[in-house]
């Protein structure tokens, strides 16, 4: 590119441009739907806005905060001050984000008709103060020494924000800039260090994405593939396989309204119904580890001595006879889960693992969409889902505490229990050093009630040809698109 630029310079051709980089096309298993960080809420609209907006806070692999384009310090209990850094990213227009950027990022958040998801977290802000150009202060309702790990959402222009709307093209001071959107979902990204193009090209088949990684229509691809095409793809010259541990935590989920599963018996007798070890080892060929709680071991509010429901089907069968079930009167569930080609494969495992017990499964499949609406409405008796990137323990409040039941949380299975509420109450109070005990507790109680069954967490695997930097992240994030470049590029 620069020997070309000097060429055109030489030659003095006015119109002679350098040419893009070609585009490094990332094949994905879903498309963005909020190009919004105020409204994203599902996993690949929150990875490309990761991409397109920078925050104030970052959270480390233990779910510490970290400095990104802000420091703060606590004033007083309510009350923290937040300092943009000098070396800050513009915006992708030029402009730099200022202190008015920042608040009214954080006041639309707030705004009840916007909707924010992550508003529940945040509704302890009382007052948005700008000090200066670079200087917010945050003054809250109650104390909260963890709300520095609460100000992840990325920063909106302020012209950019109109009343209770979307945001209409995203303008944001992250390291890639949105050149087009098609009707597919399908995006071309910029990197803005570099020019370096990056195409995201939806493709819900996983078969269809290996065939596009293969065919030279695309160069990487990552996750949402069954072990047997990982195992494929490896012995494949010229595609590199990365691995990284990771924390999408997968879990079978109760409606616990439900007359057979609000009986703790029945919840257990499914529990030791399910081999775990069984589906690691043979679906995800080793790449994945059994999990306990939604928060990994490692995080500092995580719960590492949970004991596991062990894969015990004699114990099963005996804890379905004491609720009244037997071969003559056999217990009969539906569980619901979307129709991608691995979920129904585990969910298949399911249905053979509960049959051995006694516990005929029906398996109902429908598109995300509808899926996903009948498990928020509480229309279900057994469903499956993964929670993805989760690192703070503002997911105990979200998933588990009786405030949150749909629409005002995520506590899918209708779960109540006022001594998890009171914990996680008195948790937010405190210091991470103080809430940790506390934390840990209402996982261990959530746990014992066996709200749901924990699975596993999944690992992060890419592959990919033709490119070099390119590592899977913790948390599945695409961040490490900043870091890729094309194998021929010295």
């Amino acid at each position: 590119m620069v020997r070309l630029i000097l060429v055109c310079a030489a030659l003095g051709l006015l119109g002679c441009q350098p040419t893009p980089p070609e585009p490094i096309t990332f094949v994905t298993p879903t498309a963005p739907r909020m190009l919004d960080p105020r409204l994203a809420s599902d996993a690949a609209s929150e990875r490309v806005n990761a991409l397109l907006y920078a925050s104030l806070v970052t959270l480390d692999e233990q779910g510490r905060p970290q400095p990104g384009m802000a420091t703060w310090r606590q004033i007083d209990p309510k009350r923290y001050r937040v300092t943009l850094v000098p070396d800050r990213r513009p915006f992708a227009d030029g402009t730099r984000p200022s202190a008015n950027d920042v608040a009214a990022t954080y006041r639309s958040v707030l705004a009840p008709a916007l909707g924010s998801p992550h508003a529940s977290a945040l509704g302890h802000i009382d007052v948005i103060q700008v000090r200066d150009a670079t200087t917010v202060d945050f003054v809250l309702s109650r104390a909260d020494p963890q709300f520095p790990s609460r100000l992840t959402v990325g920063i909106v222009p302020q012209r950019a924000i109109a009343g209770d709307e979307p945001i209409a093209r995203p303008v944001g001071s992250g390291a890639f800039d949105l050149l087009e959107r098609n009707d597919d979902g399908g995006l071309l990204l910029e990197r803005r260090r570099d020019g370096q193009r990056v195409r995201l090209l939806p493709t819900a088949d996983p078969t269809m994405r290996v065939l596009k990684l293969l065919r030279g229509e695309a160069q990487l691809l990552q996750n949402d593939l069954p072990a047997e095409l990982y195992g494929y793809l490896a012995e494949i010259d010229g595609v590199t396989i990365r691995e990284a541990p990771g924390i999408t935590f997968a879990y079978l989920g109760f409606n616990l309204e439900d007359p057979a599963l609000r009986h703790p018996e029945i919840r257990r007798a499914i529990a030791h119904a399910i081999d775990r070890e069984a589906i690691i080892r043979h679906l995800f060929d080793g790449r994945a580890r059994p999990a306990e709680s939604v928060l990994r071991p490692t995080h500092w509010a995580g719960a590492p001595d949970l004991t596991a429901y062990p894969y015990d089907p004699d114990r099963a069968r005996t804890l379905l006879a004491t609720a009244g079930y037997s071969g003559d009167r056999p217990l009969r569930l539906t569980y619901k889960t979307s129709t991608d080609p691995f979920r129904l494969r585990i969910a298949h495992v399911f249905q053979q693992q509960l049959a051995d017990v006694g516990i005929e499964l029906t398996i109902s499949s429908y598109d995300w969409g509808t899926f996903f609406g009948d498990i928020k409405a509480g229309r279900f008796q057994l469903y499956s889902l993964s929670w993805v990137g989760v690192n703070t323990p503002d997911i105990l409040r979200y998933a588990f505490h009786s405030d949150s039941r749909p629409p005002a949380g995520a506590n899918r299975g209708r779960y109540r229990s006022a001594a998890v509420d009171r914990l996680i109450e008195q948790a937010e109070q405190l210091a991470p050093r103080y809430a940790a005990p506390l934390y840990r507790a209402a996982q261990r109680q959530i746990h014992d009630d066996l709200v749901y069954v924990p699975l596993w967490y999944e690992t992060n695997v890419s592959a990919s040809r033709g490119l070099t930097g390119y590592t899977p992240a913790f948390d599945g994030s695409y961040l490490a698109l900043d870091q890729v470049e094309p194998d021929d590029v010295h």
